[in-house]
């Protein structure tokens, strides 16, 4: 029997919400859990948040695709792009490096390697998922990286042309809901705010949102027409 898909929103270092949300989904070898990207920065604990994803992959299907956050920090980790470290610092990188103790080569290369992992996108037979959104008149294979690591939802999106949802991430939704419109889930819910880290069962839109303090908020189903905050 199949098992099921767990779709992650944005963690930023949120580690005691991801804590949370794991322990209470219990992901088992069969699931599929696919985390959206913007694992590191902003919040509290990188460090731990990306320990409890290495162990998650132990157990389970892990997919991990690659926010704009981390592709900053291996830009500079691996000298492969133009972020400069004062770019990352100043975008919430501070806080990572902080939960390391303070300087670049504290950070594990155990952890750089599992953040080069990260892909692109992942597509199933009805949805497809992405960090920040796609053009929806182009392929998956013909979309230009920036526009799926660094793009902006507004909440207008056409489908896609596939005519699968997309569920994505990266536009914080300050409300603390996942924003819900034709073709389109983004379930980044401002966890390193005021808001919430969402995991989303794909197959039966339920999903269950749980915040730093370990506060887990009871599961509910998706509604169309939530409104960013």
């Amino acid at each position: 029997m199949p098992g099921r898909i767990l779709a992650i929103g944005d963690i930023h270092g949120c580690d005691v919400a991801l804590e949370t949300i794991l322990q209470t989904m219990a992901p088992k070898a069969e699931d599929t859990v696919i985390v959206l990207g913007d694992v590191i920065d902003r919040g509290p604990n990188t460090r731990r948040a990306i320990d409890l994803l290495i162990e998650l992959q132990d157990n389970t299907d892990l997919v991990f695709l690659m926010g704009n956050h981390e592709e900053m920090l291996l830009s500079i980790a691996f000298r492969t792009g133009q972020a400069t470290m004062e770019d990352w610092l100043s975008f919430g990188g501070q806080e990572s490096l902080d939960s390391y103790g303070g300087k670049m080569k504290d950070i594990p290369e155990e952890h750089l390697e599992f953040l080069a992992t990260q892909i692109s996108y992942e597509e199933t037979e009805t949805d497809i998922f992405v960090h920040a959104v796609v053009d929806a008149e182009l392929p998956l294979e013909e979309q230009p990286p920036g526009i799926m690591r660094w793009g902006r939802l507004t909440g207008n999106e056409l489908r896609h042309c596939s005519g699968k949802r997309v569920v994505c991430g990266h536009t914080c939704q300050q409300s603390g809901v996942p924003l819900v419109f034709d073709g389109w889930v983004c379930i980044d819910t401002w966890v390193y705010g005021d808001g919430f880290l969402t995991c989303l069962d794909v197959e039966s839109n339920i999903f269950w949102q749980a915040n730093q303090q370990g506060e887990l908020l009871a599961a509910r189903p998706l509604t169309m027409g939530e409104e960013t905050g």
